[in-house]
C-alpha cells in the first residue's frame, strides 16, 4: 500500500516538473533560434516623462539623476521628474541643480506604486509617454532613442533590456545571471513566439494615459506583476527592446538576496491566488492567451527551487525504486540543465561561473526556507539597499 502511494505521489510530482521544465526550454530555445522584431527608424520623437522613484536612496540617486539629463534625445522631449520619499533636504537641493525636477512625497506606509500614482496626478503639464526607472539604474546614452521607436511603431507598452552594472561578489554574479535568464525566456523568447514582454519594474514606457488609468488600480507592492496583467487583460501587446539597456545593481549578499526574494516570492503567491483560476475564463472567452500565459507562470516553480527539487528526485531514484524510473530522473533534470544552459549568455561562461555554481545549493536552502516565512512579504515595501557602483557600459 505504501509503495503505491509513493509511486502515485512521484508520479504526480514527475508530470508537475516536467511541465516546467518543458515550458522554460521551449522559450529557451525560441530566444536561442530566433531574433527580436526591431522597430524603424524614425524623426518624430515622442514627448516622455522619466520618473525615478527614491524611497531613502540618498546613496545613489544623485549619481542616477545626473546620468538620466545626458540623453542623446533632444532635451525639449523628455522630463526627469526624482520623487523624493524621505530623502535628505541636501540631497533634494542638489538634485535640482543637477538639474531635474522633483516631486516630494511621504506616506505613512511607502511604497513605489504609491509614489508613482502621486507623481503623475501632480504633473503641471501633459506627456505622451512615461518612462519609470529605479533608483539605482543608469540608462545608456540612447536608451529613450531606442524605446521612442518602438513607441512610435504603435506600443502602448515597451520593456527595455535591464542589466548588471556590477558582478563583483558571487551573488551578485548569480544574480546577473539571473536576470539575463529571465530575459532571455521571459523576454526575448516571448517576444520572438509572439507573445508579450514580461515587464521588470524598471526599464519601461508606457502610453501616458494608459499608465494613468491603469496605476490607480494598483496596490500591491508587485506593482509590475500587476501592471502586467492589466495591460494584458485589455490586449495590450508589450514589446522587448533588447538593444535598448539599462544598468542595474545586483544584490551582493545572501541577507539582501533573501529579503528580496521573499518579496518576489510573496508577489507570485499573491498573483497566483489572485489571477490562475479566473486566467482560465479570460482564455476560453475572449481568448486572451497572453493573460492566461502570465497568470500560469505564477504557477511555475522559482528556477532555484525547480533545480534543487530535480536534483533530489534524481539522486533519491537512484536508490528508491520510485515510479517513473531513475532513466526518467535523470533525463529531466538534464533537460533542465540543458535549458538553462541555452538561456545563459555566452559571457557569463568564465572563471567565475563555477564558484557561483557552488553558492546554487545555499541560495536553494535560503529560498526553501523563504517559503515557509511568506506571510505579510506582499504587503511591506522592503527598501533593498543600493551603493554607487561604476558602470563599464560596452
Amino acid at each position: 500500500m505504501l509503495h503505491t502511494v509513493l509511486a502515485v505521489l512521484s508520479s504526480v510530482l514527475f508530470v508537475v516538473l516536467f511541465i516546467n521544465v518543458l515550458y522554460f526550454f521551449v522559450f529557451a530555445v525560441a530566444g536561442k533560434i530566433g531574433s527580436v522584431k526591431v522597430s524603424p527608424v524614425t524623426s518624430t520623437y515622442t514627448n516622455m516623462v522619466v520618473f525615478i522613484p527614491a524611497y531613502k536612496e540618498d546613496a545613489v540617486i544623485l549619481h542616477s539623476a545626473q546620468a538620466a539629463v545626458k540623453q542623446h534625445y533632444p532635451a525639449d522631449r523628455y522630463t526627469v521628474i526624482v520623487i523624493a520619499d524621505q530623502l535628505l533636504p541636501e540631497t533634494v537641493s542638489k538634485l535640482k541643480q543637477i538639474p531635474v525636477e522633483v516631486i516630494e512625497v511621504q506616506f505613512e506606509k511607502s511604497t513605489k506604486i504609491k509614489s508613482l500614482n502621486f507623481a503623475v496626478n501632480a504633473l503641471a503639464k501633459n506627456y505622451d509617454a512615461v518612462v519609470i526607472l529605479d533608483s539605482d539604474n543608469i540608462m545608456q546614452d540612447d536608451f529613450l532613442s531606442k524605446l521612442n521607436r518602438a513607441l512610435q511603431a504603435g506600443y502602448l507598452a515597451v520593456q527595455g533590456h535591464r542589466v548588471a552594472k556590477n558582478e563583483d561578489t558571487e551573488m551578485a554574479f548569480l544574480d546577473a545571471m539571473s536576470e539575463e535568464i529571465n530575459n532571455h525566456l521571459f523576454r526575448k523568447g516571448h517576444s520572438i513566439l509572439g507573445f508579450s514582454s514580461a515587464l521588470i519594474g524598471s526599464a519601461m514606457a508606457f502610453e501616458f494615459s494608459l499608465f494613468q488609468r491603469l496605476i490607480k488600480g494598483i496596490h500591491s507592492v508587485g506593482e509590475d506583476k500587476e501592471l502586467e496583467l492589466a495591460l494584458l487583460k485589455e490586449k495590450v501587446k508589450i514589446a522587448y527592446v533588447e538593444d535598448a539597456l539599462v544598468y542595474d545593481e545586483k544584490v551582493q549578499n545572501m541577507e539582501v538576496f533573501g529579503n528580496q526574494r521573499r518579496r518576489w516570492l510573496a508577489s507570485q503567491l499573491n498573483i497566483f491566488s489572485t489571477y490562475f483560476f479566473p486566467s482560465f475564463i479570460e482564455l476560453f472567452k475572449r481568448g486572451n492567451i497572453d493573460y492566461f500565459n502570465k497568470a500560469f507562470q505564477s504557477a511555475l516553480i522559482p528556477r532555484v527551487l525547480l533545480l534543487g527539487f530535480l536534483t533530489l528526485m534524481a539522486f533519491i531514484s537512484l536508490w528508491l525504486p520510485f515510479v517513473p524510473a531513475s532513466l526518467y530522473w535523470i533525463g529531466l533534470w538534464l533537460l533542465y540543465i540543458v535549458t538553462l544552459m541555452l538561456a545563459v549568455p555566452g559571457r557569463f561562461y568564465n572563471r567565475k561561473l563555477w564558484n557561483a555554481i557552488l553558492r546554487v545549493p545555499s541560495v536553494f536552502l535560503k529560498m526553501f526556507l523563504l517559503l515557509f516565512r511568506l506571510k505579510g512579504a506582499g504587503k511591506t515595501f522592503v527598501r533593498t539597499p543600493h551603493h554607487t557602483v561604476t558602470v563599464k557600459k560596452d
